[in-house]
């Protein structure tokens, strides 16, 4: 077995939270290499589509992209208030 296929194993009895972990962290290996490889991403449906096309206007505009914080704040100022959350 590939270390490719090992790691699908473990991923996929994981439930959808920790798997996104997992995604954000070989996301976070994948930018630390030194030439990271450009991923292929293709959308598997048309509001995929359409929210790569306005992503890619947003960064040809020059505005900077919201991080993951900055993105939490803004959807919680939208649903009523920005919560307070114990770590």
């Amino acid at each position: 077995m590939s270390i490719e296929e090992a790691i699908l194993v473990h991923v996929r009895v994981l439930p959808p939270e920790k798997q996104q972990e997992v995604l954000d962290f070989a996301e976070f290996l994948r930018l630390k290499t030194v030439n990271p490889k450009p991923l292929n991403l293709t959308p598997q449906s048309s509001l995929g589509e359409r929210l790569r096309q306005i992503r890619g206007r947003i960064v040809a505009s020059g505005t900077p992209l919201l991080n993951r914080e900055e993105l939490e704040k803004e959807v919680a100022s939208r649903r009523g208030g920005i919560e307070n959350k114990e770590e």
